[in-house]
């Protein structure tokens, strides 16, 4: 049993390393339909479920530290490649598209929490709020919020699985969408002439411009993340708590975020490295998460996948109901819904599918995500919880 805090670390940071190369490096079937977040979701709570780590204040102080430090350098650092002047390039009807489908999730949340509410756990509208930032964000966006509002471990849990099962079917359903994308353009009688692809070759040509990763930008972005982290957390510290969302941590993230536009409208949002740091850190943050959690009580996760395929078909019905009002074509709906359910590394991958002049469509989706999922998934807790 592991009771020194910096052993237990470095068990959770050779866990994932393991896994990065694994999935990096060889090609098995499994790691296409399974994340490296969720195989080390799994593999640190199966080694907390078996008494690995033990319960001492060391490994508690140590997790809760890091995790604390890493939160808001890795929201900075994921948040360098959003420009805002390429996103604004999308155009008005593109962008609406994307809001609907993300509003579509958050109304979503709440049929189904009406529905299953008599069911679920007496927390789990924070739970499902994280979900919610991961549906309109990606997995940074989930850990932020069980960052702010503390869902219980054991439902946290719960929701990783639901959000893994649901975004693999998910991506399959989005993918299969190709072969009928005529059909449907011609359902809901698209004007497709506005996709102007020119806007995917400027975005190509910006990420081709990206200097390689050297000693020097890889010490600027750990010294300046960290270093924006402390300042952002002692701000956070100094300003009032509003209600059970608005506290410390959230004043934190907010402060992180913007600053986060602003150097990616800068030379310095192209620095080397920044979005593999990022995820460095996001590996350590789940890794920490899912060593508090166990697999003691998973018969209750049924009832979660059910509340997730729910969210899913509301969410599928407000973007039908949309597309043929705004007459909208299939590519919009089907990256939009993807770069919220699915985040940057699925969302491009879709937009190829229908063409590879747009794939930086995709990645802007994604990054318009990256920014919103966390205030998207604190206000789902919000509503849920006046629920």
């Amino acid at each position: 049993m592991i009771t020194d805090g910096f052993l237990y670390l470095g068990v959770l940071l050779a866990l994932a390393a393991c896994i990065v190369y694994l999935t990096q490096r060889r090609s098995y079937r499994v790691f296409r339909y399974v994340p490296g977040f969720v195989l080390l979701y799994l593999g640190a709570a199966l080694l907390n479920t078996v008494g690995v780590f033990g319960d001492s204040e060391s490994v508690e102080a140590t997790g809760t530290a890091v995790q604390d430090a890493l939160l808001p350098a890795m929201i900075l650092l994921l948040l360098f490649q959003c420009d805002l002047r390429q996103i604004i390039k999308l155009g008005p009807k593109l962008l609406l598209t994307f809001f609907v489908a993300s509003l579509g999730i958050v109304v979503g949340f709440v049929v189904t929490y009406l529905i299953f509410q008599v069911w679920l756990h007496p927390e789990a509208h924070k739970a499902l709020g994280a979900l919610a930032g991961s549906w309109t964000g990606g997995s940074a966006n989930m850990v932020a919020v069980q960052g702010i509002v503390h869902a219980p471990e054991r439902i946290f849990g719960y929701v990783l699985i639901v959000d893994t099962v649901l975004y693999s079917l998910w991506l399959l359903l989005m993918f299969g969408s190709v072969s009928f994308s005529d059909r449907f353009n011609r359902w809901t009688r698209a004007d497709t002439t506005y996709l102007d692809a020119r806007t995917g070759a400027d975005a190509e040509k910006d990420g081709a411009q990206k200097a390689p990763i050297d000693l020097a930008s890889l010490m600027a972005l750990i010294g300046g993340s960290l270093f924006v982290s402390a300042l952002a957390t002692w701000l956070g510290g100094q300003l009032p708590e509003l209600g059970a969302v608005v506290n410390s941590t959230t004043w934190a993230i907010l402060f992180v975020s913007v600053l986060g536009l602003v150097i990616a409208s800068t030379p310095l949002g192209r620095t080397a490295g920044s979005s593999e740091l990022a995820v460095v850190m996001l590996y350590v943050i789940v890794g920490i998460i899912a060593s508090e959690s166990d697999f003691s009580s998973l018969a209750e996760a049924p009832l979660y996948l059910a509340a997730g395929a729910v969210v899913l078909l509301v969410h599928l019905g407000i973007l039908a109901v949309y597309a043929r009002l705004a007459r909208v074509e299939l590519f919009s709906l089907a990256v939009a819904s993807t770069a919220n359910v699915g985040g940057i590394a699925s969302a491009p991958v879709v937009a190829s599918a229908f063409n590879r002049q747009l794939v930086p469509v995709g990645v802007l989706f994604a990054l318009i995500g990256s920014f919103i999922g966390t205030f998207t998934g604190l206000t789902t807790v919000q509503i849920l919880s006046a629920l």
